[in-house]
């Protein structure tokens, strides 16, 4: 049996693919891409079917973190010419997220930068959810406020969270290369910090930092160990007066790629795709509404998206459907294991796009058979696709929205 129909069959069981799988798909050839969309589709829509879930942030704080993560425009020392401003007030930021909800979202993300909240952020936070909660019926929080003390991730879910997000954003080994402020460690730890207060735990990665495809599968790999309800794809958009913003390694065909490979891993886990789709997949933005069932609706952290209006026509033309807040987000096994989580029972996570912040802590292949499959083994591999070209045109800092007198995007 060819590689593709191995892991589709693994899909439909929930059986993690071998770890030579998962690089096997990330060195599949451009000519054998729409057969691995194909058959990442048919995995994404066994335990999601058409629908595709929206999601909309809101940067409670944006910029001078203390953290110096290399992606992150809100970093220690970043020169780009972002949004700073302090803690938005509960009603202002419930009216930013009221934005987003009309446009179709059902989940709001609170992401707020620096290294984690103090007692008395957490305090505003919670205020905060509160008065989303008591003026939006059924919406869904998301909390996504850097790493947690003990006690907080409790207080969070008191207040009425329903999720935290908390990335990895690469594999173990090198993580040391984009951060040296905090551990990899650390991070694990937060994220378990949630899944132990009840909430559902959201957690990603960001690809196109110069990664190898021995590290994108490292790193999904430990986040299929953590079990999140979701896991946000994040491509890095490589923001001027940041370390990273050479760092143009990714095409539309290498993403897709990434997200079929995360499918296949995470068969029945919420796939997000978040910050970097529009700037990374452009015109292919459609194609992986197939292997992913939740994008982010409108801008990000510290980037504009595209027009929230384009976001909705391009569900609709793809033949997919906004996800009702009446409907749960996760298969029936996940949602009853959930249970509890959220007005949704395991609801899946709102997580953060890397392009501005942390929350935060942000911000070769096998030849084709004559059928169209793909070998695993047989074949040696394709020469790795060139370097994109940057598209810095691409790239437009947020100046509107949460922080500011104009409208927001959504």
């Amino acid at each position: 049996m060819d590689l593709l129909n191995t892991l589709v069959d693994k899909g439909l069981r929930r059986e993690l693919p071998t770890r030579e799988e998962a690089l096997a798909v990330l060195a599949t050839s451009d000519d054998d891409l729409l057969d691995v969309v194909a058959a990442a589709g048919k995995v994404r829509r066994r335990w999601f079917g058409r629908r595709v879930k929206l999601n909309y942030l809101v940067n409670l704080k944006s910029g001078l973190c203390p953290e110096d993560c290399s992606y992150c425009s809100q970093r220690l020392g970043s020169k780009a010419d972002i949004l700073k401003y302090t803690w938005l007030k509960p009603d202002d930021a419930s009216r930013a997220a009221a934005a987003g909800l009309a446009g179709g979202a059902k989940r709001v993300c609170l992401v707020a930068s620096g290294r984690g909240p103090t007692d008395r952020d957490v305090d505003r936070v919670s205020e905060t959810i509160r008065a989303i909660k008591d003026q939006n019926e059924g919406v869904e929080v998301c909390a996504c406020l850097g790493l947690l003390s003990d006690g907080q991730a409790e207080r969070l879910r008191a207040a009425g969270a329903d999720a935290y997000n908390h990335n990895l954003n690469t594999s173990e080994s090198t993580y040391g290369d984009i951060t040296t402020t905090h551990t990899y460690a650390d991070r694990v730890d937060t994220v378990n910090k949630a899944h132990a207060a009840g909430l559902s735990a959201c957690s990603g990665l960001i690809a196109g930092m110069g990664e190898s495809d021995e590290d994108l599968v490292d790193v999904v790999y430990s986040l299929r160990a953590l079990d999140p309800d979701s896991v946000p794809v994040n491509f890095l958009i490589p923001v001027e007066g940041t370390p990273l913003a050479a760092e143009w390694n990714l095409t539309p065909q290498r993403c897709l790629r990434i997200l079929a490979m995360v499918r296949f891993v995470c068969p029945d886990i919420e796939v997000r795709i978040a910050g970097g789709r529009e700037v990374h997949l452009r015109t292919m933005q459609p194609l992986a509404l197939h292997l992913a069932n939740s994008i982010f609706l409108g801008d990000y952290l510290t980037t504009e998206g595209q027009a929230g209006k384009d976001d909705l026509e391009m569900i609709a033309d793809a033949g997919f459907e906004v996800e009702g807040s009446d409907q749960v987000t996760l298969p029936e096994h996940r949602a009853r294991a959930g249970a509890g989580c959220g007005p949704h029972a395991g609801g899946a996570d709102s997580g953060a796009p890397q392009d501005g912040g942390r929350g935060s802590h942000g911000s070769g292949g096998c030849g084709s058979h004559a059928d169209g499959g793909v070998c695993a083994a047989t074949t040696p591999p394709a020469a790795p696709a060139s370097p994109a070209e940057p598209r810095t045109d691409l790239v437009a800092l947020r100046h509107r929205g949460a922080g500011t007198d104009l409208a927001p995007n959504a």
